[in-house]
């Protein structure tokens, strides 16, 4: 049996406290008591709850009737609503030190996020109808949108996308970050993504914050839509918010690692082969394989 451990005196337990309290405090000039951050186990909560408003019966309850449907919405939208509010209030005084009318300011954020909800419904619609005609091995629109990964991570980035669009702090990201930690999928909450979005299987694809996507994208695992480079401003810091991603015009296919770099864009109807490495500009119908590629003339 080994001997219980004990603690070497030669270590000076408050004097590595008292730095790492003192590093602490230098993070922010925020108070202590003003950092009430997000919380990540309340925001995957809150997207399960979104997911059985946007697909009542398919996720939360599965006993719902017609005449019940309307006081199941009722309920769990009211519980979105406070959650919701909570968390986004949290995320302002995170953000904002100052936080003035917070609560005030997170309930109509809250608020405006709800009426979105019928869109993003729409947009996810067309996206498993796309995963189900897009996939010959999809039995049906529901394993599309019980089983695929890629669903709940183009779920999460919509939803994020609105919070965005709305100029809630953290939560966008911290909501599709745990998407791609679940799914392996890493979309950024800025994209814009258009109707009819299908990745298939998933793992590692990467699209950045300022890529636009248009109607009846396809795209398959290990597919990045990355940044080339970003410009720097007077003292070397990246600027923000510059378009540094691809656009990616309807009916394309983008097929798996393929690499997509820069301000580019990929013209409609275009077919993108597996492994490619792009950093130009390709027409409307072009195939772009390795071996053309390479010669600088895609078919």
């Amino acid at each position: 049996m080994s001997a219980e451990p004990s603690s070497d005196p030669s270590i000076d337990l408050p004097a590595i406290i008292e730095a790492l309290a003192q590093a602490s405090t230098a993070l922010t000039e925020m108070p202590l008591g003003r950092r009430e951050f997000p919380s990540r186990a309340a925001l995957a909560d809150l997207v399960e709850d979104l997911r059985a408003l946007l697909f009542p019966g398919y996720f939360g309850p599965s006993e719902l009737k017609g005449e019940t449907l309307r006081y199941h919405l009722g309920a769990r939208m009211d519980r979105v609503l406070h959650s919701l509010r909570v968390q986004i209030q949290r995320g302002l005084m995170a953000a904002d030190p100052a936080c003035e009318g917070c609560e005030t300011r997170a309930l109509a954020l809250a608020s405006a996020f709800l009426t979105r909800l019928p869109k993003v419904r729409h947009l996810l619609a067309t996206d498993v109808q796309a995963g189900f005609e897009g996939d010959p091995a999809a039995t049906s629109p529901d394993e599309v949108l019980f089983c695929y990964p890629g669903l709940l991570a183009v779920t999460s980035q919509r939803l994020a996308h609105e919070l965005l669009d709305l100029g809630v702090p953290l939560l966008p990201r911290m909501i599709t970050e745990h998407a791609h930690s679940v799914t392996g999928i890493d979309i950024h909450p800025g994209a814009q993504i258009g109707e009819r979005f299908f990745i298939d299987h998933g793992t590692g694809v990467v699209i950045g914050e300022t890529c636009v996507i248009g109607r009846n994208v396809r795209i398959y695992q290990g597919v990045t839509l990355g940044a080339k480079s970003f410009p720097l401003d007077a003292e070397g810091n990246p600027i923000k918010g510059v378009p540094r991603h691809p656009v990616v015009e309807d009916d394309v296919i983008i097929y798996s690692n393929a690499t997509i770099l820069g301000r580019i864009t990929l013209g409609k109807g275009s077919a993108i082969g597996g492994n490619v490495w792009l950093t130009r500009s390709v027409p409307p119908g072009s195939i772009v394989t390795q071996a053309n590629e390479k010669d600088g003339m895609p078919t």
